[in-house]
């Protein structure tokens, strides 16, 4: 099947990589005109823009978007839009808001053009496991473009499916991340207790293997800090710092419209934040407080340690 691939980042053309080696036909565009030549170094087709990605592929066309979220989607969509006809499919596999995806497909289907979000999950693994797809859209175009979705896929009956109409792809890997962050948070918060427990001069590699075998906690998310720990025990050179997509925010938006409590994403994305506060200045306010009722002693900055 041929398919455009618009956005060549390390995703997009590991996903163009993966495409090609399925059989598929690759029509490719970024505005780095490097990766364009590697990807047709690697078999795809190359095009010097949107315009020509388009004049390369067959009609009816289907052409995947893999930008960045926000304003460079919605340009690259808007642009598309005025160079595709009636039949032809856009497919956003980047991280937009559902909300984005519900108006742009009733904005192209005026003009006869199909939207499809395909929220994807697999990160720099995906080229080697494959990728999660959870798919939103309009139930003939998704059918139509099953061989690519199952290519992607870790299998072509496993990983991937449509989940809905238009909006609800993109939904269920929004909650999918704010998942992701809750967990994320258990294992970064449980191995620093280990790390702290000094007296008993855990290996925390160590422990990180036993659990990744018959554990309750097993997962891939523990394979990866299983991996991080070997590789750095003592994860020296890492700032704390962490920073978040959005999509555990449109969560935590969504559940408080929903009325539905979610305390541990919510926290999760609460400590994200916290991370990146260097000079805290809620701290400080504490430690006055303490001290203003209570006289604890305050520390001096750079005092602490």
């Amino acid at each position: 099947m041929q398919i455009g691939m618009v956005g060549l980042g390390r995703m997009g053309a590991n996903m163009t990589t993966r495409l090609l080696r399925g059989g598929h036909s690759v029509v490719v565009f970024d505005r780095d005109a490097k990766a364009v030549a590697l990807a047709g170094s690697g078999g795809a087709a190359p095009a010097a823009s949107l315009a020509e990605l388009v004049g390369h592929l067959t009609a009816p066309r289907a052409v995947w978007v893999m930008v960045p979220a926000g304003d460079p989607t919605e340009q690259t969509i808007t642009a598309l839009a005025a160079l595709l006809s009636p039949g032809d499919v856009i497919i956003d596999g980047g991280n937009t808001n559902y909300k984005d995806d519900i108006r742009r497909a009733a904005t192209l289907a005026k003009t006869g053009i199909q939207y499809v979000d395909a929220g994807t999950s697999g990160g720099v693994w995906g080229l080697a496991e494959g990728y999660s797809l959870m798919i939103g859209g309009d139930v003939a175009t998704c059918d139509r473009l099953a061989p690519i979705f199952s290519t992607l896929a870790p299998a072509p009956d496993k990983g991937w499916g449509r989940v809905g109409p238009s909006g609800s792809g993109h939904f269920v890997k929004m909650i999918h991340n704010g998942i992701e962050y809750g967990m994320m948070q258990s294992f970064a918060e449980g191995f620093s207790i280990l790390k702290h427990k000094t007296d008993f001069g855990l290996d925390l590699a160590q422990v990180a293997e036993i659990w990744r075998v018959g554990s309750v906690v097993r997962s891939w998310l523990l394979d990866l800090a299983a991996a991080a720990l070997h590789a750095n025990p003592g994860l020296d050179g890492i700032a704390p710092y962490v920073s978040d997509s959005g999509e555990g925010r449109w969560t935590v938006a969504e559940a408080i419209d929903l009325d539905v409590p979610a305390p541990i994403i919510t926290q999760s994305l609460i400590e994200r934040l916290r991370s990146r506060d260097d000079d805290s200045y809620t701290d400080k306010m504490l430690a006055a407080l303490r001290n203003q009722f209570g006289g604890h002693a305050i520390k001096s900055e750079g005092s602490h340690p």
